[in-house]
């Protein structure tokens, strides 16, 4: 079994982050830098999924996908709120 390199990072919470994540780790029962670290581990995993479903999504798609969308969407004007900020 190998060992596991760790390294010390002087991470900055505002005190209301700090505050709630060390709430939510004592009601897990675990201590507030394995909290944090599982939390920075569930991100990392949420985003590196994102990114490998949008590739290989992307990858099937042609330019013609597209366009066949977008004949399909409804020609109305947006709805209030939904203005372009240029428009």
């Amino acid at each position: 079994m190998s060992e596991t390199t760790r390294y010390k990072y002087p991470l900055k919470l505002p005190a209301s982050l700090k505050e709630t994540a060390a709430r939510l780790a004592k009601e897990d029962g675990v201590s507030l830098n394995q909290w944090i670290a599982t939390a920075v581990a569930q991100k990392i995993g949420a985003v590196e999924t994102a990114a490998d479903f949008f590739e290989r999504r992307g990858a099937r798609s042609t330019p013609g996908d597209l366009k066949r969308h977008l004949e399909r969407a409804p020609d109305v004007p947006p709805q209030p709120g939904d203005e372009r900020p240029d428009a």
